[in-house]
C-alpha cells in the first residue's frame, strides 16, 4: 500500500522519503524523515524519546541528544511550535488532528479517524491499563544490540502495533524497556496479553533465524479510573501495572483480583492465584493472579508453565561493621562475607523468597529508613545486623524485622573469633537461617488469618493449615485437612502442599482417628512421593518422603539416602536432622539419633515441631536403655502437646521400664481413651521400630493395660 501523511499544508510520503509544503518538497535529512514520519503516525499521543529513538535508529545504540538534533532541524522547516515538548514524557506533532488524513491507493479502504477526534482532550474513564516491557533488554542490547533490536522491531511492527487497535488498546508508550497502553475492556485487555504471548512463544519455538526468538515479555495489567489528558495517561493504574510486571517472570502475564473478577468466565483462561503482594508505588496489598490461557484457545504452541508460588519474601541488606581502615580489613571483610553467607543459606529454603546479595548492596547506608528500603524491594521482612570487634573477638547481633512496623520477631547475639573467620561465619549462617524460618512462618499464619477466607490461594491454605496441623484432637486439626486438600485442588503442582498433606494424614493414622491399613494411610506416601516429584530440591519435602518410606514401608535404607539428599541441599532443615534422627532410632542406634535430633532442636529451638523433636529424643533414649532420660525428655514434649499420642505411647513404655506402674497406667487409660481401637497386635504390625526394641516395647505397653 502506498500512502501519505497529510496535515496543514504538509505531505509526508513515505514510498518517496520526502516531505513537501504546498506541493514543493523540502530539504529533510534521513534521520529527521524517520521522525518525523514517527511522530505523523502516532500524532494522536505522547511519543516517548525512547520510542523515537528506537523508530528512527533501528538497531544502533545512540544518544539523546542525536534525537535533539534531528527535533531541531525539524522546527526549523515545519515551524517553532510544530513539535511540542511534553515534559517528562517526549515529543507530540502539534497541528490539529481533524486536519491529518490519509490519502491510500484506491485498492485500499480509506481509514477515517474522524470519529475519535471528537473525544475531549480530557477525561476520565475506568480503564484496563497494560504495563509490559522485554525480558532482560538490556543484557540482550550488550550481547548483541544490532539483533536485539531488529528481534523488537519485529515483534512490534508486526505482533504489537497491529494487534492493539483489534483488541481495542490504546497505546502511550511503545519501547522494549517501556509498552503502556489502556484497553476500554478489562477482558480484551486480558485477550490481548494472552494472544501476544502465545504469538512469542510460537516464534521462539519456530526458532527462525532473524533473532526473534530471542524475546520473552513480561505483563502486568491492572483495572482503574484514569484520566486521559493530551494522550498522557493519570492514575494510580499505571503504578500497579508496572509493579505487576516488574515482579513477573518470562511469558507471566500478572493481574489484580479486579482485572480477574472482569475476565473470569469471559474468555478461555485460567487464573492462578498468586496470592497478596504490596505494590511498591502505592504501597497497597492486593491479590495477585497468573493469567494462563488454555491451550485450546491458542494452539499447542503456547507456552504457558506453572505459576511461581507466592511464599514469604524477605532481604537481607549488608551488615553494619567497621569500614576498611577503621578496625582490621578482616572485619570489614567479615561483615561482607557473613551477609553473603546468610543469604545463600536461606535461599536452600523454598519456602521463602530471599532477594540477591547484588540487589541489597545499594543500601548499606540506608538504616533509617527500613520501611523505604522494604517497599523498594518489595518485601516484607527484612534481615539486619552489626558486627563489632574487640582484638581477635567479634560480636555479631541479627534482628529479623516486620518491616512495614519495625517489628521485632526475632534476634539473637553471636560471640566468636578472627582467628576463624569463614567457620565462625558459617556456623552464623546456618543458625539465622534456621531460627528465621519459624517466626516468619508465624508471621504469615497471623497475617493470612486476619484476610477473609473467599480469597483462599494455594499458598494461603497450606499458611492457614500450619497453624492447626499440630492441634491434634480438634477441629482446628481437621480443617486443616481441609484446607491442605483446597490447597492441592486449587494446584496440584504445588509440592509443599503435597507435603503438608502427607504429614496431615500420617497424623490422623498415627494417632488413632483412622486405621493404619485404610486409605489414608496410603494417600499419606502417595503424596509424599508425588510432592518429591515435583519438586526434588525441596529439602523439607524430601524429609516428609523419607519420614513415610520409614514409618509406611519401612523401608529404612531408602530413608536415609532421602535424608542425606534433603541435608546436602539445606544442611540447616531441622526437619531433615528430626526425621532422619526418628528413622535411626526406629533401627536401634540410638547415639547418631541423639546427635541428629539435638542438631534439629539447636537449629531451630522455637519450632512447632519441638514437641515431636522431643518425642524422638526420648525414643532414642528408649532403644538406647537410657529408660530415666526417656521420660524426661517425653515429659517435656507431653507438657507441650499434651493430645499426641506418639509421645504417650513411648513415655507409657518408659515409665513401665523405670518401675512407675501407677503413672503408667494412668496415660495408658487416656491413650485407651483417645483410641478406643488400640490393639498391641495391630500396634505391632505398623511399627517402624526394630527387633528386639519393637518386643520390649510392645511388653511394657501390655504391662500398662494395654489390650493385645
Amino acid at each position: 500500500m502506498s500512502k501519505s501523511l497529510k496535515f496543514g499544508r504538509f505531505e509526508l510520503r513515505p514510498s518517496e522519503r520526502s516531505l513537501l509544503a504546498d506541493g514543493d518538497v523540502l530539504p529533510l535529512g534521513a534521520r529527521a524523515f524517520d521522525v518525523l514520519w514517527a511522530l505523523a503516525e502516532r500524532h494522536d499521543r505522547v511519543v516517548s524519546k525512547n520510542e523515537l529513538l528506537d523508530l528512527a535508529w533501528p538497531g544502533l545504540v545512540v544518544e539523546e541528544n542525536n534525537l535533539t538534533v534531528q527535533i531541531s532541524a525539524l522546527r526549523k522547516v515545519l515551524g517553532a511550535a510544530s513539535i511540542a515538548t511534553v515534559t517528562g514524557r517526549g515529543y507530540r506533532l502539534a497541528f490539529e488532528f481533524d486536519s491529518v488524513h490519509v490519502v491510500a491507493d484506491a485498492a485500499e479502504p480509506r481509514p477515517n479517524p474522524g470519529a475519535a477526534a471528537a473525544a475531549p482532550r480530557l477525561q476520565r474513564r475506568l480503564v484496563a491499563i497494560v504495563s509490559a516491557d522485554v525480558v532482560g533488554w538490556s543484557r540482550l542490547v550488550a550481547r548483541d544490540a544490532s539483533l536485539a533490536a531488529r528481534a523488537w522491531r519485529s515483534a512490534r511492527v508486526e505482533l504489537i502495533e497491529p494487534t492493539l487497535p483489534q483488541f481495542g488498546g490504546r497505546v502511550s508508550e511503545l519501547t522494549a524497556e517501556r509498552l503502556l497502553a489502556d484497553f476500554s475492556s478489562a477482558v480484551e485487555a486480558v485477550a490481548w496479553a494472552l494472544a501476544l504471548q502465545s504469538r512469542l512463544a510460537e516464534r521462539r519455538n519456530a526458532a527462525d533465524e532473524n533473532g526473534t526468538q530471542l524475546l520473552h515479555m513480561r505483563i502486568g495489567i491492572s483495572v482503574d479510573d484514569a484520566i486521559i489528558d493530551d494522550g498522557k495517561l493519570i492514575s494510580d493504574g499505571v503504578n500497579v501495572a508496572a509493579d505487576l510486571q516488574l515482579s513477573a517472570g518470562h511469558d507471566d502475564v500478572l493481574v489484580t483480583q479486579k482485572v480477574r473478577d472482569f475476565a473470569f468466565n469471559k474468555l478461555e483462561a485460567v487464573f492462578e492465584p498468586l496470592g497478596e503482594r504490596l505494590m511498591r508505588r502505592t504501597q497497597r496489598p492486593m491479590q495477585v493472579f497468573r493469567v494462563a490461557a488454555n491451550a485450546s484457545t491458542f494452539g499447542a504452541n503456547a507456552v504457558h508453565g506453572r505459576p511461581a508460588l507466592r511464599v514469604a519474601s524477605l532481604a537481607v541488606l549488608p551488615f553494619v561493621g567497621p569500614a576498611i581502615g577503621d578496625s582490621t580489613q578482616a572485619d570489614a571483610y567479615f561483615s561482607a562475607g557473613v551477609t553473603e553467607e546468610i543469604i545463600a543459606t536461606l535461599s536452600l529454603n523454598s519456602a521463602l523468597f530471599v532477594i540477591a546479595h547484588n540487589s541489597t548492596l545499594r543500601f548499606r547506608q540506608r538504616t533509617d529508613d527500613l520501611a523505604g528500603v522494604a517497599a523498594e524491594l518489595g518485601v516484607r521482612y527484612l534481615v539486619t545486623g552489626t558486627v563489632r570487634s574487640a582484638g581477635t573477638q567479634l560480636r555479631i547481633h541479627v534482628q529479623l524485622l516486620h518491616a512495614a512496623d519495625q517489628r521485632i520477631l526475632w534476634q539473637e547475639r553471636f560471640d566468636g573469633g578472627s582467628d576463624d573467620l569463614f567457620g565462625f561465619q558459617s556456623r552464623i549462617a546456618s543458625s539465622v537461617a534456621a531460627a528465621i524460618a519459624p517466626p516468619v512462618q508465624d508471621e504469615e499464619v497471623a497475617r493470612v488469618r486476619q484476610r477473609p477466607t473467599a480469597s483462599y490461594g494455594a499458598y494461603d491454605c497450606v499458611l492457614r493449615a500450619r497453624a492447626g496441623i499440630y492441634q491434634l484432637g480438634t477441629n482446628e486439626f481437621d480443617t486443616a485437612g481441609q484446607m491442605l486438600k483446597r490447597a492441592v485442588e486449587l494446584d496440584p503442582e504445588y509440592a509443599q502442599a503435597h507435603a503438608h498433606l502427607a504429614w496431615w494424614y500420617s497424623l490422623r493414622t498415627g494417632e488413632g482417628h483412622t486405621a493404619m491399613q485404610s486409605d489414608e494411610a496410603r494417600l499419606a506416601l502417595e503424596h509424599a512421593l508425588q510432592a518429591v516429584r515435583l519438586d526434588g530440591r525441596d529439602a523439607w519435602t524430601l524429609s516428609v518422603a523419607g519420614y513415610m518410606l520409614t514409618l509406611r514401608k519401612k523401608q529404612h535404607a531408602q530413608a536415609l539416602d532421602m535424608f542425606d539428599q534433603a541435608l546436602a541441599i539445606n544442611p540447616s532443615c531441622a526437619a531433615a536432622w528430626a526425621r532422619s534422627a526418628a528413622t535411626l532410632s526406629y533401627l536401634g542406634r540410638a547415639d547418631e539419633s541423639i546427635e541428629r535430633v539435638r542438631r534439629a532442636m539447636a537449629l531451630s529451638p522455637f519450632d512447632q515441631h519441638m514437641f515431636w523433636f522431643l518425642t524422638i529424643h526420648g525414643g532414642a533414649c528408649f532403644v538406647g536403655g537410657r529408660f530415666d532420660e526417656a521420660v524426661a525428655w517425653l515429659g517435656k514434649a507431653l507438657r507441650l502437646n499434651p493430645n499426641f499420642n506418639g509421645a504417650r505411647r513411648m513415655q507409657i513404655a518408659s515409665l513401665v521400664q523405670v518401675g512407675e506402674m501407677t503413672e503408667a497406667r494412668e496415660l495408658a487409660r487416656e491413650l485407651q481413651a483417645d483410641w478406643p481401637n488400640f490393639s498391641l497386635r495391630e500396634f505391632a504390625e505398623w511399627s517402624p521400630m526394630q527387633q528386639p526394641h519393637l518386643d520390649h516395647m510392645v511388653e511394657a505397653l501390655r504391662r500398662a493395660g494395654l489390650p493385645d
